[in-house]
């Protein structure tokens, strides 16, 4: 066996497929439980994936995708907590497993009014009847993982068992079960974060608890009330047959039969099996097996902002392999046994309590520092580099005070329960907002396609990405399926149509047929005696673009009339970017983009050439590199705004009035560094969609439609925005408009744009009755 394993790599043993469901309530400034309805935007609660609810109303449930390796699960998890926290107003999410401030009446969930729907509904009913809904709103986190193939193929390749591999793999994970059961206590201690009650938190149980402070109750050396007597428990304690398939399937039955549960979703036993069809489970694990595995004894950690820190994550994945590769002692009464050390660990935890190993007693402190020598003899053997982990649950072992139930006891005792978590959760709204620009994990992604993304897991969209590098993805609902490219590359737009935006002298055809106004000039190419073309352009204000680029690039402009020599060095510059380019003359006004979706103007910015303001001390260098350092502005998209950069434009455009990147302002003086305003070189984004005239946002629609574009961003040109001087010239139109400077403008109202592109494609919200 040992030799079997060794010829496995760390990549094995480690790429696990790892999925989390994480509850939680939702609840106001002052700590009480929202009774608000959850929020429409996350569509259909029965069909979005990613967030739902649970038993309540108010109680929020994130579900990721399975991941490979814990890190990927906990980004994951932590794009939808900022999802879902940025979407419930001045709302927050309750950072315990045990309730907030409860009232008389919990909202039960609701849903639509189909088959589905009303079963959903029915079901919560009759668990309110049956346990209380003060206990149906505890939140935990549900860890749902499977080991790779390879390692279970290899382990059957070497068992030499006369069975099949779809046997060999449950049992696997039937004894993965059982230790789990037999360990659970474990985790209970190194995870648990709920040791101390809210007063409105009434059960009976809880008459036994002797300390009290201010707004709670807690026991002296108490973990988690959550895996207590006081928590998230069956009326009776059951004991499925973890033996084989068919007897777990058979003692469920039984259960039902007997009138202990009404079905299998109301075994709360802290280990299920999973099959490929959740809705007929018991079936399908006759049919097909185990799938993956349950574990439901981790509470919901305070001091994290996802429920669950990364580092614990990483330890679970070691500990999983832990639980396979251990030798099992069979003993009849294990889970009975398992069961008492749970609740005592959940009570006594600080305490150093005896537990039953296979019968005979020992202490808490002794049996966890064998658990952890073994790991760490296991880890080693196996080069998992997990040390790291392992130290950190070790440190827990030899120090309670190290717990999280420690902390937030200690936590709760000087601050009061209410205030010790909300300033938590006020905490870890504010670094959502911080952060609401990212999706964790997808960082090699343009903005643009991060936010596309975002908006679809708002909407129950399953997205997968298909190729990183060209930021292409797919997105599925219901059989309906796209492919988007950079955001706003979809099918809603012709091949044809984007060549025609793309040329600029091709979208000047198109306008000027369509009776809109753009600047007049030329085409140049290297085959023109080009200098008696600049001369006639030297009386005028001008520009000087490549024909075929996006983002700014290759550009040119001059406000005022430029000398020859200045002309000559501009069309050298585009020409570094196409072989053929166009001078223009320059259109007064400001520079506004039209983002046009469909029929209709979604969103217009003001883009702010780039700037730096003096000081009279630094240097334009300087304050460049000081204006850099702000965490919105980076390179490629992956930032709101773009770092500027010292560019032979810049140089140009500075020398045009008589500055070098070594000039100093004078204080509160604005310098520009290029007359072009594109946020892909450095400049600054205000949004005006609320202050345009409808005027020039008919004449954007109407310039899109020209060029057959359902998705167009429109550069316009405008002296005056209330439209009663109706001059405009549009100067370019882009086939790929970038949206996240809309979601995320320097100044003003960010816009969704992202939604409406989704609209587009024919994902809209789904809500009842639509």
């Amino acid at each position: 066996m040992i030799n079997v394993i060794k010829s496995l790599n760390k990549e094995d043993f480690l790429t696990q497929h790892i999925g989390i469901e994480r509850e939680g309530l939702r609840c106001d400034i002052d700590g009480n439980l929202a009774t608000t309805k959850h929020p429409a935007i996350f569509s259909d609660k029965l069909a979005n994936p990613y967030i739902t609810t649970d038993f309540s109303e108010s109680q929020l449930e994130l579900i990721t995708p399975t991941r490979k390796t814990a890190i990927e699960v906990y980004d994951f998890l932590e794009n939808l907590y900022n999802i879902a926290v940025l979407e419930i107003g001045d709302e927050y999410i309750w950072p315990q497993s045990m309730p907030c401030t409860l009232p008389d009446n919990i909202p039960i969930a609701t849903f639509c009014n189909n088959a589905a729907g009303v079963e959903a509904y029915c079901y919560r009913q009759f668990l309110l009847k049956k346990y209380g809904a003060k206990q149906q709103v505890i939140s935990g986190i549900h860890y749902n993982f499977s080991f790779s193939e390879n390692i279970l193929k290899t382990l059957y390749q070497s068992s030499k068992k006369n069975t099949s591999y779809q046997s060999f793999k449950n049992s696997c994970y039937l004894k993965v079960a059982r230790n789990y059961l037999r360990y659970r206590w474990f985790i209970i201690y190194l995870l648990g974060s709920s040791s101390i009650i809210h007063k409105s938190y009434e059960v009976d149980c809880l008459e036994k608890l002797k300390n009290e402070y201010e707004d709670s109750y807690s026991h002296k050396g108490a973990l988690s009330y959550r895996n207590s007597e006081c928590g998230y428990t069956n009326k009776y304690d059951l004991y499925p047959d973890y033996s084989s398939v068919d007897s777990y399937i058979n003692s469920i039955n039984k259960f039902i039969e007997h009138d202990k549960i009404g079905s299998h979703k109301e075994l709360y036993t802290h280990v299920r099996l999973k099959a490929n069809n959740p809705t007929n489970l018991l079936q399908s694990l006759a049919e097909d097996g185990i799938k993956y595995l349950e574990f439901r004894s981790i509470d919901i950690n305070p001091f994290d902002k996802v429920g669950i820190k990364k580092i614990d994550l990483e330890f679970l994945s070691v500990f999983n392999l832990f639980l396979l590769l251990t030798k099992e002692t069979p003993y009849e009464y294990f889970q009975q046994d398992s069961n008492k050390n749970q609740l005592t660990v959940a009570k006594y935890g600080f305490l150093d309590p005896l537990l039953l190993k296979d019968g005979i007693e020992i202490k808490l402190s002794t049996w966890a520092n064998q658990i952890l020598s073994e790991i760490t003899i296991m880890n080693n053997m196996l080069n998992l580099d997990k040390n790291h982990a392992i130290e950190f649950q070790r440190e827990k072992v030899i120090d309670h005070k190290k717990t999280y139930a420690h902390q937030i006891f200690i936590k709760v005792r000087e601050h009061g329960f209410i205030k010790s978590h909300m300033d938590l959760a006020k905490a870890y709204k504010q670094d959502a907002y911080n952060n609401r620009y990212l999706f964790k994990g997808y960082g090699n992604l343009e903005l643009s396609t991060q936010q596309l993304i975002k908006e679809s897991i708002k909407r129950g969209i399953q997205v997968e990405v298909l190729d990183p590098t060209d930021n292409f993805i797919r997105l599925q609902q219901n059989g309906h399926v796209e492919y988007v490219k950079q955001a706003t590359k979809t099918s809603k737009d012709t091949y044809i149509s984007m060549l025609m935006m793309e040329n600029k002298l091709m979208t000047k055809y198109v306008l000027t047929e369509n009776n809109l106004n753009t600047p007049k000039g030329h085409e140049l190419s290297h085959k023109h005696n080009i200098e008696p073309i600049l001369r006639k352009y030297q009386r005028k204000s001008v520009v000087v673009k490549p024909k075929s680029t996006n983002f700014g690039i290759g550009i040119s402009i001059f406000t005022t009339p430029p000398t020859l020599s200045n002309l000559i060095t501009a069309t050298e510059i585009a020409f570094k970017y196409d072989n053929t380019i166009l001078i223009e003359e320059f259109a007064p006004g400001r520079e506004y983009r039209f983002v046009v979706i469909g029929n209709q103007v979604v969103a217009i910015l003001n883009r702010v050439p780039a700037n730096v303001i003096g000081d009279g001390v630094s240097s334009i260098r300087k304050l460049i590199e000081l204006k850099n350092q702000d965490p919105l502005r980076g390179r490629g998209y992956t930032t709101p705004l773009e770092k500027i950069d010292l560019d032979e434009q810049s140089a140009l455009f500075l020398k045009q009035h008589s500055l070098t990147f070594d000039s100093i302002p004078s204080k509160d003086e604005i310098v520009y560094l290029r007359e072009n305003s594109n946020i892909s070189t450095g400049g600054d984004s205000i949004d005006y969609t609320d202050d345009i005239a409808e005027y020039f946002k008919e004449i954007a629609v109407s310039a899109a439609k020209a060029a057959g574009a359902n998705i167009c961003g429109v550069d316009m040109m405008i002296e005056d925005i209330t439209a009663k001087n109706p001059y405009y010239s549009i100067i370019e139109l882009n086939f790929n408009p970038a949206i996240h400077i809309h979601h995320y403008p320097y100044k003003g109202k960010g816009r969704n744009v992202a939604g409406f592109v989704l609209d587009l494609l024919g994902y809209k919200v789904l809500n009842c009755g639509k």
